[in-house]
């Protein structure tokens, strides 16, 4: 205490009794090292402040003379560690330690004694424990000559004995000790079963909401922060401007609990990002005897992945009404114009069952991607197959589209392909269709796309435009946003397409 009261901790005049005083003191630092002790702790344990200050306590007392901590060491570390995580003083009635003396021929030999002890802590300004200080009392002699009286004597004798001396006294301290045992032992398996709960648990203190205790889940939520002592607006201060610690205020000046289900929030990760979660949780008011709301506590579920199924499951709801739609839309074009093109039933029936398979293959294509997309090469393999693949030669980079895309170009092809089994290169048996591709360069992804037929009767520019030059047409400026040229020379039909390649679906 001396050094405390030279660095202006503690009043001289108060630091001077504490060393006067009898009894043995000393104070621990919260990461117990020795801070100060009086001179009748000294004398105790045959030592300096010299060779004690800062030292920790466990380093200078630990197993006595065995290599193993026994149990007093173990209880005495508990009563310290109690003593820090509730801020309340503890008691030890009765505990063994052995204590260094010189013996007869001036070897140090350790001397077992019987203590009573009380931990206090001392909190400094700001209502943080600074300190532990500790009170022990010897009770070597009581306990010593009870066993003496208890060896030789009647029990009517140490039951006197016990009335002068406070055996009973003793015998109710061990049994409250031993219920203490029990109750700590109790108090950490609940202490292991919040921290490995699999929900995220905290419980906050005060207006403040200070984290008294949260749990492995918390931690991980909050990106393995620690949180514990702090505020949340210290601990959290992304959470500020969310709504949550208005929340919190609500429920500790109300008392009335709030809870919130899918609730989305943003939060620091481990790796410094900020993310959005979404969580269901409860703010439960803690009451202590009087009534008084005094903390809140706090429990729920990270639930962003049951979330985001969810979103995405919706989003898919919508894809597939609007897919459904668009297809019912293309079906009824297909049976107008093919209708037009086709009065007699029979050649109706033929034309439009082709488009609506062409139509079917390329809907096989997209749900085997689960409507992610679909490889050029394998739509234009699906629409030409029919005629063999050594009669039509595909050339070009391996290229993803989009469903809207793939569905648009599938037609295409499949007109491009019936026109040229009925008209074109694939209606002579020399004749061969040469489909290369590849992706223009500039900031734009853009398809370049050339049809070109050879080996044909001479195609001759058509009169009047047909269904399928129409739909072509109409696919590539409506539904790709692309242009399209149509080119009838003597060779064959050499159909060029442009189509920006953006990785948006084009819808109608």
């Amino acid at each position: 205490m001396k050094e405390l009261a030279k660095s202006g901790a503690i009043d001289a005049e108060l630091a001077a009794a504490f060393d006067a005083s009898p009894n043995p003191y000393m104070l621990l630092t919260p990461d117990l090292r020795y801070a100060g002790m009086n001179e009748a702790y000294l004398e105790v344990v045959g030592s300096t402040r010299e060779a004690l200050v800062g030292r920790p306590v466990f380093e200078v007392f630990n197993a006595g003379p065995s290599d193993e901590a026994p149990e007093n060491v173990r209880q005495l570390k508990t009563s310290f560690e109690r003593v820090l995580a509730t801020g309340q003083a503890d008691h030890i009635a009765l505990i063994p330690y052995a204590m260094p003396v010189l013996g007869a021929a001036g070897e140090v030999v350790y001397e077992e004694r019987f203590w009573s002890a009380t931990h206090t802590p001392i909190r400094d300004g700001s209502g943080r424990i600074a300190y532990i200080l500790q009170h022990t009392t010897d009770v070597t002699e009581l306990v010593n000559l009870r066993r003496q009286v208890a060896e030789g004597q009647t029990a009517r004798a140490v039951s006197a004995l016990d009335a002068i001396i406070g055996g009973d006294v003793l015998r109710r301290a061990r049994h409250v000790q031993a219920d203490n045992i029990r109750l700590e032992g109790e108090r950490n398996r609940l202490v292991e079963l919040f921290m490995q709960a699999p929900g995220f648990i905290a419980v906050l203190r005060g207006p403040e909401h200070v984290f008294e205790l949260a749990n492995e889940a918390y931690r991980s939520l909050v990106g393995g922060r620690d949180v514990l002592g702090k505020g949340v607006k210290e601990a959290l201060p992304e959470v500020e401007n969310q709504g949550f610690i208005e929340l919190l205020d609500q429920v500790f000046h109300t008392g009335e609990p709030f809870e919130g289900r899918g609730v989305d929030i943003r939060l620091m990760n481990a790796d410094g990002r900020m993310e959005e979660v979404f969580l269901n949780f409860i703010y439960q008011p803690v009451r202590n005897e009087a009534g008084e709301v005094v903390g809140i506590f706090v429990q729920g579920y990270d639930v962003t992945e049951q979330a985001r199924a969810t979103e995405r499951q919706k989003l898919m709801i919508d894809e597939l009404n609007h897919r459904v739609k668009n297809t019912l839309a293309t079906v009824q074009s297909i049976a107008m114009q093919t209708a037009r093109s086709h009065p007699e039933p029979r050649t109706f029936a033929e034309s439009f069952q082709a488009r609506l398979l062409s139509l079917s293959h390329t809907h096989d294509l997209l749900t085997r991607s689960h409507w992610e997309g679909a490889e050029l090469h394998e739509v234009l393999e699906h629409e030409t197959e029919a005629h063999g693949v050594t009669r039509v030669l595909l050339n070009g980079p391996r290229l993803s589209l989009s469903p809207s895309q793939a569905l648009s170009l599938g037609m295409i092809f499949h007109e491009l392909a019936t026109n040229a089994a009925k008209y074109g290169a694939l209606s002579a048996p020399g004749g061969r269709v040469l489909v290369d591709w590849s992706l223009g360069e500039g900031p734009e992804r853009r398809l370049r796309l050339t049809w070109k037929e050879a080996g044909g009767p001479p195609p001759g520019t058509p009169t009047r435009r047909g269904f399928g030059s129409r739909l072509i047409e109409r696919n590539v400026r409506h539904d790709l946003s692309g242009e399209v040229k149509l080119s009838y020379l003597p060779d064959g039909l050499v159909a060029e397409f442009s189509i920006p390649l953006d990785g948006r679906d084009h819808h109608d």
